[in-house]
C-alpha cells in the first residue's frame, strides 16, 4: 500500500473529534490536567495496540510515551509534542475548552500550541495501522509535559532512554520545515543611581531615565560571533518588565524624587554558533557604555530563572539536505503540491522548541506542525484544513522513514 492510498483513508472527521476532546482537557502547565491527559493519551495508543506508559518526570508529572514496534531492518522516527499549555486569556468569544469547530476551524486554548500536532502524529499512525500496514522501522510517539518549563519533559525522557533514527516536533509552523531556531536567555539588570529633589535634577544620576535609554537598545541588539547571515538573523533581545523608584522596594509615594533604583527583566534569542557567555558579555558592554552617559550610575546583569533547576532552551539547527528536511519537502510536495518553505523561519524561529533537547542527544529532526497563524491569542485556533494536511504529511514521513513491510 502505497503512502497515497494510506493518506485516502484518513478520516477527517474522527482525526477533528479526537482534536476536539485533548482541547477539551483542560491541561494547564504544571497541573493536575497535565497528568488527566498524559493518561488519556496512553490509553487511546494502547487501544490502538501500541506499547505505551506513563513516564516520570518530576513529582506527580507523567508523560505518556507509545511505541509501534516494527518488524525489523527499518529505521526509527520519533514524534515529539508537548500537552501543557499557557493559560487562556481575556478576549475569548468561544469557550477556551470547547473544542469548537466550524467551517474553517477549530478552536481552544493550546490548540495551536499545539494539540493539533499532538493530534495530527497520533491521527496519522492510526490511520496506517487501521489500514493493516506493518512497518519495518518504530514509530514512538512522545506526549511530553513541561515544554514550558524548558522542556523538562522532553529532558527527563531522554535521560530514560528514549531514542530514535530521526524526529519530527510538531510545533507550530504552518507546515514549514524550521532548521534552525534560536536560544532562550532571560536576564536580568539593575540600575543604581543617585536621588535627588526635582529642584536639584542636575545633580542627580536618574536610574529611570537610564533604564528608558537602555530598553531600545536592548530591544534592537545583535549579539557578537554569528557564523552566518542566517544565524545573525535570529539574534533578538526584549524587555517585558521595567520598575523604578526610590530604593530597592521601589517606593512610588515620592514622585518629586529622582528614581534611584531600576530594573529590567528581558529575554534574548542567540544563534547556535553563539552562547549565553556572549550574550551576557554584550549585554555587559552596553552597560558600560550606558555608565558613560549617566555619571555615578551602577549597572549589574545577571540570569533571571524563576525555574530553578530547570532547563533551559539551547539553539536548534539541522542542515538543509539531511534526510529528514528531504523526507518533510518531499511530504510536503505530495500533499500541496508546492514546495515546502525550509530554513530559520519567522515568526518559529524565535521559539524554543524540544528539538533542541533531542539534536543535543544526537538525534536529527525537524520541526514541522500545524498552526502557528493564529498562535497563542484569545481564540486560538488552527485551520481544519492544515491539520489533515499534516496528518497526510506524517503518513508520507512515516512511510519514508520506517519503511512499509510488504511482506
Amino acid at each position: 500500500m502505497t503512502p497515497e492510498d494510506i493518506c485516502a483513508r484518513v478520516d477527517e472527521t474522527h482525526c477533528l473529534t479526537h482534536l476536539a476532546k485533548m482541547v477539551q482537557h483542560k491541561s494547564y502547565t504544571e497541573t493536575e490536567g497535565e497528568r488527566a491527559l498524559a493518561q488519556k493519551m496512553a490509553d487511546i495508543c494502547t487501544n490502538l495496540g501500541m506499547e505505551a506508559y506513563l513516564q516520570p518526570v518530576e513529582d506527580e508529572r507523567v508523560n505518556a510515551i507509545a511505541t509501534l514496534k516494527g518488524t525489523g531492518d527499518g529505521e526509527s522516527l520519533l514524534f515529539n509534542g508537548h500537552l501543557d499549555t499557557n493559560p487562556a486569556t481575556s478576549g475569548w468569544t468561544v469557550d477556551p475548552w470547547g473544542g469548537v469547530i466550524d467551517n474553517e476551524f477549530i478552536y481552544g486554548i493550546g490548540v495551536s500550541n499545539m494539540k493539533a500536532g499532538d493530534a495530527a502524529y497520533l491521527c496519522a499512525l492510526e490511520t496506517i495501522i487501521n489500514a493493516g500496514v506493518r512497518l519495518k522501522g518504530d514509530v514512538v510517539l512522545s506526549f511530553v509535559v513541561g515544554e514550558l518549563q524548558g522542556g523538562i519533559g522532553t529532558v527527563r525522557m531522554i535521560e530514560q532512554g528514549v531514542r530514535a533514527d530521526y524526529f519530527i516536533n510538531s510545533e507550530p509552523t504552518d507546515l514549514q520545515a524550521l532548521t534552525l531556531h534560536a536560544g532562550a536567555f532571560s536576564f536580568e539588570i539593575e540600575l543604581i543611581g543617585n536621588t535627588r529633589h526635582v529642584s536639584k535634577r542636575d545633580e542627580a544620576c536618574d536610574a529611570l531615565a537610564a533604564a528608558a535609554a537602555l530598553v531600545p537598545r536592548i530591544n534592537g541588539i545583535t549579539f557578537s560571533g554569528a557564523a552566518t547571515d542566517e544565524h545573525r538573523a535570529v539574534n533578538r533581545g526584549h524587555v517585558g518588565v521595567m520598575r523604578a523608584g526610590l530604593g530597592p522596594e521601589f517606593h512610588e509615594w515620592r514622585p518629586p524624587q529622582v528614581a534611584d533604583h531600576a530594573k529590567l527583566i528581558g529575554t534574548t534569542r542567540y544563534a547556535p554558533s553563539q552562547s549565553v557567555e556572549v550574550v551576557m558579555d554584550d549585554l555587559n558592554k552596553m552597560l558600560d557604555a550606558l555608565k558613560l552617559e549617566f555619571p555615578g550610575l551602577q549597572a549589574s546583569v545577571s540570569s533571571h530563572d524563576l525555574r530553578k533547576n530547570k532547563p533551559q532552551m539551547p539553539p536548534f539547527e539541522v542542515d538543509k539536505s539531511s534526510r529528514i528536511v528531504q523526507v518533510m519537502n518531499q511530504a510536503h510536495l505530495a500533499v500541496k503540491g508546492t514546495p515546502q518553505p525550509t530554513g530559520a523561519i519567522k515568526p518559529p524561529a524565535f521559539f524554543g522548541t524540544d528539538a533542541a533537547h533531542l539534536s543535543a542527544a544526537g538525534m536529527q529532526g525537524v520541526v514541522c506542525g500545524p498552526g502557528g497563524e493564529f498562535n497563542t491569542m484569545p481564540d486560538e485556533r488552527v485551520r481544519k484544513s492544515q491539520f489533515i494536511e499534516c496528518v497526510k504529511m506524517y503518513i508520507h514521513a512515516i512511510c519514508q522513514i520506517c519503511e512499509v513491510d510488504d511482506k
